[in-house]
């Protein structure tokens, strides 16, 4: 059965590191730790002291004062793997870890789960080709010497680096090595770390190369991996589960979160916050539980997504420069049918098409599949009618050769309504209003991947009132707007109230209203 060997590298917070050592420990895995020769000496005696008699902990033979993006972090990454592989030979896996870490899976999943998948896990992206690094500098992270670090000596980094580029002091590659670059926390089997300790020790040319490198734990045992190891026992992602802000910031997970870091698809994550004190303990149990059933169903990301864009609700994008002349047409008139339940929307202008002569669209900014006639490309793609939506209607206009029409749109696009109120044409609206019950909220969840089938009932429970809440903010903040004509056709209001409305926001003749509004299980889900 497989045993792991931690690789921990820390600097700060010695109780916690003690906790998380004893913690993993204590089903028969090991930890080999590499604490910061910058911090605190006594700290480090702390850590020592009370994890003295633990035969399962190792401790780095020699300390590296380590700094952010320096060949420092990997040299001191290369001494506790030393150290671990020489303390511990029953360890078949070495994993790297970081004092923010914790286990979201028991060990015997754990190592049931690197027993029946006899890989390396190890994020390995080819550093040219593929789209890894986002922004900043790339290749020069490699073809210039960075000795100076970048964020205690900012000036200077660039100096240096700018005085190289002056000189011509652009150096090569090793030849016979390709340069991948990844996340930094991997799990390796024990053959091909022990490969990549004995082509370290030979190889001082490379060790030299990436030793000026910039960020080079994002490159080193990357590049190794999949210079030594056989393509197909290499599983290109990391088992830590981590995100990232729109901000490019590390998102820190806290109590709340148990139930959806364990229904991730990853044996660890990454960062628990400090503050986190139930959730630490739970996930340090959890460790030595057994016969724990996880249900994967990896909503985590776009549940962040979800959450942390509320806060950011009422931004609004800028009127792009090519339609800032365009119009729909002052004798141009925009019927918008406002509803979050989409089925009903449709059945709805299904009805609207049959009885009166308006042409209708349906969700044209919603959904990719929307029938739409060919008007030169600009109908291809969702972001292509956002973009262009204004010309995008008025091509619609033409090809109907009518100057009414109706669009559906859903509530979360605030901005297009906005925009068309905003234009010389007339304008109207019509709020569809329907209840949302339990199930439909659920079956929303799942359409828009907030949710999977192997939720949670909890995360769920949870999920469920803060949907709910979204979506009547949705509406208020419709309504505050001041859009004006706004009709309602509303569920729970009679079909005499609702035909009036229609009458008015189709200004058509009753009857046909009505015959509209008195639709069989026109809000039926």
């Amino acid at each position: 059965m497989a045993k792991i060997a931690f690789i921990l590298l820390c600097h700060k917070n010695p109780e916690a590191i003690v906790q998380q050592a004893r913690q993993l420990t204590a089903v028969g895995d090991y930890m080999s730790i590499h604490f910061d020769a910058r911090a605190s000496a006594k700290d480090f005696e702390q850590i020592k002291t009370a994890l003295e008699g633990n035969p399962n902990v190792a401790f780095a033979k020699k300390r590296i004062k380590c700094g952010w993006g320096e060949w420092s972090l990997v040299r001191a990454s290369l001494n506790a793997i030393e150290a671990a592989v020489e303390a511990f030979p029953r360890a078949t896996h070495f994993y790297m870890v970081s004092g923010d870490c914790m286990s979201i899976k028991s060990a015997e999943y754990a190592h049931e789960y690197l027993d029946a998948n006899d890989k390396d896990y190890i994020e390995s992206f080819d550093f040219f080709e593929s789209d890894w690094i986002k922004t900043g500098m790339k290749g020069d992270r490699l073809f210039y010497r960075h000795y100076i670090n970048e964020r205690s000596h900012k000036y200077w980094f660039y100096a240096f680096y700018e005085w190289q580029k002056r000189l011509g002091l652009k150096r090569k590659i090793p030849e016979d090595l390709q340069i991948m670059i990844g996340s930094q926390w991997w799990c390796l089997r024990r053959k091909t770390i022990e490969r990549i300790i004995e082509f370290s020790n030979k190889r001082r040319d490379v060790i030299r190369f990436f030793a000026s490198t910039w960020i080079p734990d994002e490159t080193y045992f990357q590049t190794l991996v999949r210079h030594l190891v056989p393509e197909h026992e290499i599983n290109g992602r990391t088992l830590t589960f981590l995100m990232f802000s729109d901000y490019g910031m590390p998102v820190h997970f806290y109590n709340d979160h148990y139930d959806m870091l364990l229904s991730q698809d990853f044996l660890f994550a990454r960062k628990i916050s400090e503050e986190a004190a139930e959730l630490r303990a739970r996930l340090g149990r959890l460790y030595a539980e057994k016969n724990v059933n996880f249900r994967i169903s990896e909503e985590g990301r776009s549940l962040y997504k979800f959450l942390a864009g509320r806060g950011r609700i009422g931004r609004r994008y800028a009127m792009r420069f090519w339609e800032a002349e365009s119009t729909l047409g002052r004798e141009r008139e925009l019927l918008i049918i406002l509803c979050k339940k989409w089925h009903i929307a449709k059945r709805l202008v299904d009805k609207i098409r049959q009885t009166t002569s308006i042409p209708a669209v349906e969700y044209l900014f919603n959904e990719e599949g929307t029938p739409l006639p060919d008007l030169g490309g600009i109908q291809t793609s969702l972001s292509k009618r956002t973009r262009h939506r204004r010309a995008l209607v008025r091509l619609l206009f033409d090809y109907f050769e009518s100057n009414r029409m109706i669009v559906c749109i859903d509530p979360g696009n605030i901005e297009l309504l906005h925009d068309f109120f905003d234009d010389r044409s007339k304008t109207a609206l019509l709020e569809v209003d329907c209840e949302f019950d339990d199930d439909f909220l659920l079956g929303h969840a799942l359409r828009i991947g907030l949710a999977g089938e192997m939720t949670p009932e909890d995360t769920l429970r949870r999920l469920l009132p803060t949907m709910r809440q979204d979506l009547e903010f949705e509406i208020d903040r419709i309504r505050d707007s001041g859009f004006t004509p706004y009709y309602q056709l509303r569920e729970n209001s009679t079909i005499d109230l609702n035909t009036e409305q229609l009458q008015k926001f189709l200004a058509t003749d009753a009857g046909k209203a009505k015959e509209i509004a008195s639709i069989p299980q026109l809000f039926a889900d």
